[in-house]
């Protein structure tokens, strides 16, 4: 499916869980996620950091989104 949306003009972010099972699947823009269970939060964490850390991670796919990328590319926190 993001291989078609792509080929469309539209570019498409996974955030994903399980990284090499979106690099397997060829998602070309990639942000790591949490966890499994909570892909967009921490409940252990207090509600104001767990707000900070979901607008983090979509912060980071809007910019991935906005990125002209040449071949599959994992946007870590490295590259914020």
């Amino acid at each position: 499916m993001v291989k078609e949306i792509e080929r469309a003009g539209i570019p498409v972010v996974h955030v994903a869980t399980v990284v090499p099972i979106s690099m397997t699947v060829g998602a070309n823009r990639i942000v790591p996620a949490v966890a499994i269970p909570y892909p967009l939060g921490q409940p252990d964490l207090g509600e104001a950091e767990e707000k900070q850390l979901r607008k983090d991670i979509v912060e980071k796919a809007l910019i991935a989104l906005q990125t002209d990328i040449d071949e599959q590319t994992v946007f870590s926190d490295d590259e914020k």
